[in-house]
């Protein structure tokens, strides 16, 4: 809890203690008016009415605990917050009113009773609310004068009490400017806390705060969640050209754009550099995919400084979408999923939506029930990888990409297209058993480390071994090291004889690992390794899966980013 909480808490306390003191008051004007009633003494004190008081005692309590636990804890939406605290501070003017009645009317003495409910009332409520209660105080004190003093001659209580009147809205009026003045602190206090400096949304804190309350509060009715991922296509080259000044003017203005064109309710935040994060309470994958389209639309619409010299003449975002419960199962795997749809909208040309897709969803579809927690389990075990090692986690994206688009310009069958892409998914699973420091080494591997990480294809084998639905594709994991001419590893397989499908994912795992940044070696253009392809034709890979894949590359250029 975080120290406005903390503070809010406190002045909550000290609400509920002044609340508690009155019912402790209102008790005394009550065992007051029951002893003058029935004129009881030391004397006369019975068995009977001990009971009858002792009785009333426990009654009495039971409402002030009940008002203590009611004041000090959260049990309603904040929505509804507002009119029980009313219901609350007029139940309190009720009881006051009917202690002030039995207790003398015109005459008692517990007419101050008023002043607690009116503190507290403007405390947390402010100085209108606390205003009108010591108007309806002040009030309820002058007819009982009037109804009840005397009819003729000078009536002092009355005149007594027009005194009190004034007290009660002079507490209420200076306390609510200077509870105004405290609010507005918090409110300030709130903003540096919870908000983004420069783009003025919420900031990245706040929004792990915001969406780990949310997925717990829905999680019990099974409402969704849609969470948008935003992120600002090239600006690096943007800030490279202009500085960043002007790139900081950039965000600010899709900063206001994003709190423009929101709904209440919604949580946009800045997710750190140029991405940025929507939560959606109560919001299916449909909704949030139309609301994710308006934000790349206006995104895309409004005019930037400099953005003529963008790579496309426009300054446009890429957005990933996911959604709780169907998606992500915590707020953990919804940010996860998000940011895997995210990536997949700037591998695809960028300035466009993309929802999230499992291939997890896939396989469930193939396997048997009995080993669907052991499919989970190697999810988990492959984000683990992603979080070792940021190369893997867009590798295997690209990888499962690619072999997609491979699969059909092969016309592989249904089966096989699946096998080729679970195999992508799951290729690197044995690098889970790597050591960071070998997996994102930037200086060439040891002799040892090399052989530890050449390792990998069988330790992936032996991961899903247990898995029977998944023994189909153990050879794309065990061989997608292997060389056409018998010079890789494991089995230093030649040929024919490393299957065709291990062979299919060599080609397109080779080509990424050329066309990434990586920890040991320089990035190819597209071009340069769909030449080193050609180059390896015969070699390293299978002549006729290289040249369909070659040609894969050149006929989506327009939708791969390069």
């Amino acid at each position: 809890m975080n120290k406005i909480d903390n503070k809010r808490k406190q002045i909550n306390d000290i609400v509920s203690v002044v609340k508690l003191t009155s019912l402790l008051f209102s008790g005394m004007g009550f065992y007051n008016f029951i002893f003058n009633k029935y004129k009881i003494n030391i004397s006369n004190f019975n068995y009977t009415l001990t009971i009858d008081v002792i009785l009333f005692g426990v009654l009495v309590l039971t409402l002030v605990y009940s008002i203590w636990a009611f004041s000090t804890t959260k049990k309603f939406n904040e929505k509804y917050v507002a009119r029980i605290q009313i219901i609350e501070n007029y139940s309190f003017v009720l009881i006051f009113f009917v202690i002030v009645f039995l207790t003398g009317a015109h005459k008692s003495e517990f007419k101050f009773l008023f002043l607690f409910i009116i503190i507290t009332t403007t405390i947390q409520s402010g100085i209108k609310q606390g205003v009108i209660i010591a108007c309806i105080s002040s009030i309820i004190v002058l007819i009982v004068d009037l109804v009840y003093g005397p009819y003729s001659g000078e009536n002092i209580y009355f005149e007594k009490d027009l005194i009190m009147a004034g007290v009660f809205i002079l507490t209420a009026w200076p306390l609510g400017f200077y509870v105004k003045t405290e609010s507005d602190h918090i409110k300030k206090l709130e903003s540096l806390a919870n908000e983004d400096g420069l783009t003025e949304v919420y900031n990245h804190r706040y929004f792990h705060e915001a969406l780990r309350e949310k997925v717990t509060s829905y999680e019990k009715d099974n409402k969704p969640i849609s969470l948008i991922f935003i992120d600002i296509d090239h600006f690096k080259n943007y800030n490279d050209l202009y500085g960043h000044q002007k790139g900081d003017e950039v965000l600010k203005i899709i900063g206001l754009l994003l709190k423009n064109n929101v709904r209440d309710g919604d949580v946009a935040a800045r997710y750190g550099g140029e991405e940025f994060a929507i939560i959606l309470p109560d919001t299916s994958e449909e909704d949030g995919i139309k609301i994710a389209e308006n934000i790349r639309c206006k995104i895309e619409e409004t005019h930037f400084d400099g953005e003529e010299n963008q790579p496309k003449g426009k300054l446009t975002a890429s957005i990933g979408i996911s959604t709780f419960p169907d998606k992500a199962k915590s707020d953990v795997e919804l940010i996860k999923s998000a940011d895997d749809a995210l990536y997949r909208a700037k591998f695809f040309n960028k300035n466009r939506v993309e929802t999230y897709h499992s291939i997890l969803d896939e396989l469930k579809e193939d396997i048997e029930d009995r080993h669907i927690d052991l499919v989970t389990s190697i999810k988990t075990l492959i984000s683990v990888i992603n979080a070792k090692d940021r190369y893997t986690y867009g590798h295997v994206e690209r990888v499962v990409i690619y072999s997609r688009l491979l699969a059909d310009k092969l016309k592989l069958s249904e089966e096989d297209k699946k096998k080729l892409i679970y195999g992508a998914y799951m290729h690197d699973i044995g690098k889970i058993n790597i050591s960071k420091e070998i997996l994102i080494k930037k200086m060439p591997l040891t002799k040892e480390q090399w052989e530890i990480l050449k390792q990998h294809p069988e330790n992936g084998v032996e991961i899903i071994k247990p898995v029977e639905s998944l023994k189909n594709i153990s050879p794309l994991i065990l061989h997608h090291h292997e060389r056409y001419d018998g010079k890789g590893y494991p089995g230093n397989l030649k040929g024919e004889n490393i299957p065709y499908l291990a062979r299919a994912l060599t080609v397109v795992d080779s080509f990424d690992a050329m066309t990434s940044n990586r920890p040991y070696s320089k990035v190819k253009t597209y071009d340069e390794a769909m030449g080193e392809l050609k180059k390896c034709s015969g070699t390293q890979f299978d002549p006729s899966i290289a040249n369909a894949f070659i040609e894969v590359i050149k006929e989506n250029k327009d939708n791969i980013n390069y």
